[in-house]
């Protein structure tokens, strides 16, 4: 229970994911649910009881963090192994958020984002039954993400059927927030919400993070040998971030002993890095698991050039959102992506790393062997101003700042 009596009302949050599960989506709405308690608000959370990456991890049904009320859900996460288990996970989620929403009391606001896609069909719901707002944070775009993957067919009646509750959630929704540009144009497909649509990125954690030289970096002691130049990637594998690419290219430069490209997290893309680890045995490559929030300003910092991925195919339909975390600690980016897109725009416009398309394997390696070949003063500088950038406008104080303005715009 709240230990103070709530000011200024209760804000609702319906998701799958929240802290301390290590996916980004539950990161950003904890930001923000915390921002709204110290702005005099009671924020109530109904997440899932398991990890999403890790379904054997379980997490309290019941717990207060940071003065938000957290209510977690049984039987509501069985992992990422199948599309079947996803979606039977997402249902009963779904069914519980119905459920106990329409008995929450003194709801004033629904917040949802877009994991999974059932919980805003959960907020709309809620919101037709409650005559309660909805603020929708799109993360990402479905069924267009499914669609581009392959998993369905674009017209096929699951296709039409999600389209349709998408409508209606934008329509119901008093307040949209879109990344990017891209997705905004994907959005606007769907239906015209651009009068109710703010268009902000998410924030870097950048209260964990910071520029972090290697000698003074006990985690790139313990994790890399010597002086050894790390490209790192750091974050979700996930079909819509291919890193093929890039591994390829690792596996041509196994004669340079001092270069290492290291692959942190987990998701379904990590298979083939730990695969390809297993079969190809690479002098080169190493695969670790997520690290803990409270350690990410030292494995973030241990790279010397960050590997940010976009699908060519998902452009407005998702975010890059780990490029901030390398930009916030200092670091170039190696881009391998389309262009145009939101993480094209930031490398070239702050000239902040380079750029590879997917698919040229020897293009990639040709990049990093400038990249090699760079002084280090000039990576550097390249990330002072990444790092510049992040501080300015894209900065979590800023940022959060905004969103929680758009939580409480009543227009």
């Amino acid at each position: 229970m709240s230990t103070s009596p709530p000011t200024r009302g209760t804000i609702l949050v319906l998701t799958q994911v929240y802290v301390p599960d290590p996916a980004a989506v539950g990161q950003y709405l904890h930001d923000a649910a915390v921002e709204l308690v110290e702005r005099g608000y009671r924020v109530v959370v109904y997440a899932a009881a398991r990890g999403y990456d890790d379904p054997s991890q379980k997490f309290p049904l019941r717990e207060l963090r940071d003065g938000v009320e957290i209510r977690r859900m049984p039987l509501s996460s069985f992992g990422k192994a199948s599309i079947p288990l996803r979606i039977l996970g997402g249902l009963l989620l779904m069914f519980q958020q119905i459920f106990r929403g329409l008995f929450a009391r003194g709801v004033d606001r629904i917040i949802v984002s877009t994991s999974p896609p059932m919980c805003p069909i959960a907020a709309l719901v809620i919101s037709w039954l409650r005559f309660k707002p909805i603020i929708y944070w799109v993360m990402d775009v479905n069924p267009d993400q499914v669609i581009e993957l392959g998993k369905v067919k674009d017209g096929s009646l699951p296709v039409r059927i999600m389209n349709w509750l998408n409508r209606r959630v934008l329509g119901r929704a008093r307040r949209v927030v879109a990344l990017d540009r891209f997705m905004l144009a994907r959005l606007l497909k769907k239906r015209d919400v651009e009068a109710k649509t703010v268009v902000m990125p998410p924030w870097p954690h950048d209260d964990h993070m910071e520029m972090i030289d290697h000698v003074d970096n006990p985690w790139r002691e313990q994790h890399v040998e010597g002086n050894k130049f790390v490209v790192m990637y750091s974050g979700n594998h996930g079909f819509s971030t291919p890193i093929k690419t890039v591994l390829d290219a690792a596996l041509l430069m196994q004669d340079d002993d001092g270069l290492e490209f290291l692959f942190i997290g987990g998701g379904v893309g990590k298979q083939l890095v730990d695969d390809t680890i297993a079969s190809e045995h690479p002098s080169n490559v190493r695969s670790l698991p997520y690290q803990p929030l409270e350690t990410l300003r030292y494995s973030l910092s241990a790279a010397d050039v960050h590997l940010v991925s976009v699908g060519d195919d998902v452009v407005g339909i998702v975010h890059p959102c780990k490029i901030y975390g390398a930009m916030a600690v200092g670091r170039p980016i190696l881009l391998l992506a389309p262009d145009p897109c939101h993480a094209s725009d930031l490398v070239r416009e702050n000239n902040i790393g380079w750029h590879i398309p997917h698919g040229d394997v020897e293009g990639a390696r040709r990049v990093l062997e400038e990249i090699r070949s760079t002084p280090p003063e000039v990576l550097r500088e390249m990330g002072q101003r990444a790092q510049e950038t992040i501080r300015g406008a894209y900065s979590k104080a800023i940022l959060c700042g905004r969103f929680c303005d758009e939580v409480e715009e009543k227009s």
